[in-house]
């Protein structure tokens, strides 16, 4: 068992310091690279617009059946005027930015994930070496960038939409008050909780990418490797957005 237990806080220092490293170089090329924004839009396009479907999806039913339980237990207390105000904080603190990383942990860590990795045994990244291209610069940077910007826009989406099906359930229930709903919202939302969860968004984003890069890019000879590599990038990437989420919510509200 202890050799177990060592064996492991060793793996896991040593892909600590690799995501580090990585980092590092890719923040370097990021800001000393001229050739990387038209793969940085195509990267947008791909991982960004089109997880957008998935996320006012779940953004909209979220929405919907918290207002929904929070509205039955407010009713029972007299409180259906503050409805607005707990859906509105809840949703742009917390809701929101988790439940869209979660969504783009699932799809966008996958796919980066699947294709570097794809790329690293049929040694196509070598090639790019070989070319005098470096991977990083090609493969890595772009991501990085495109996930960082466009996780606080789907959020920001998904915001909106989780505020405002809230607030069809909220009325379709005939005993909140349209007018109730936006002022309680604007009584108890604040700039510092819609900036917070963006700043969390663009967090996640930067995460999920340097993880869904850094597993793509270890990921072993054959197709076993690469389903191997797609689901460690998924599950790393959806525990880190759940780990940071913690801190972020204790530094940031």
């Amino acid at each position: 068992m202890l050799t177990a237990l060592g064996n492991f806080l060793i793996k896991t220092v040593e892909h600590l310091g690799g995501i580090t490293i990585l980092t590092g170089k890719t923040l370097y090329k990021c800001f000393n690279s001229k050739h990387i924004g038209r793969r940085t839009i195509d990267q947008m396009i791909s991982l960004g617009i089109k997880s957008l479907p998935m996320t006012i999806i779940t953004a909209m039913f979220v929405g919907m059946a918290f207002t929904m339980q929070v509205l039955t237990e407010f009713l029972k207390f007299g409180a259906g005027d503050l409805i607005g105000g707990v859906v509105g904080v809840a949703v742009w603190r917390e809701l929101a930015p988790l439940l869209t990383g979660v969504v783009f942990s699932g799809r966008v860590g996958a796919a980066i994930s699947a294709e570097i990795g794809s790329m690293k045994v049929t040694e196509q990244i070598d090639a790019l070496k070989t070319m005098s291209q470096d991977p990083i610069e090609y493969l890595v940077s772009p991501r990085l960038i495109a996930c960082t910007i466009m996780m606080p826009l789907l959020v920001g989406i998904a915001d909106i939409v989780g505020f405002l099906s809230g607030f069809i359930i909220a009325i379709g229930s005939g005993k909140i008050n349209p007018y109730a709903y936006f002022y309680s919202a604007d009584s108890m939302v604040v700039i510092n909780d819609i900036v917070g969860g963006l700043i969390k968004a663009g967090v996640f984003g930067f995460l999920i990418a340097i993880i869904s890069t850094y597993v793509g890019l270890r990921t072993k000879a054959g197709a076993k490797g690469v389903g191997e590599s797609t689901t460690r990038a998924v599950v790393v990437s959806l525990v880190s957005v759940f780990v940071i989420n913690y801190f972020l919510s204790v530094v940031l509200f």
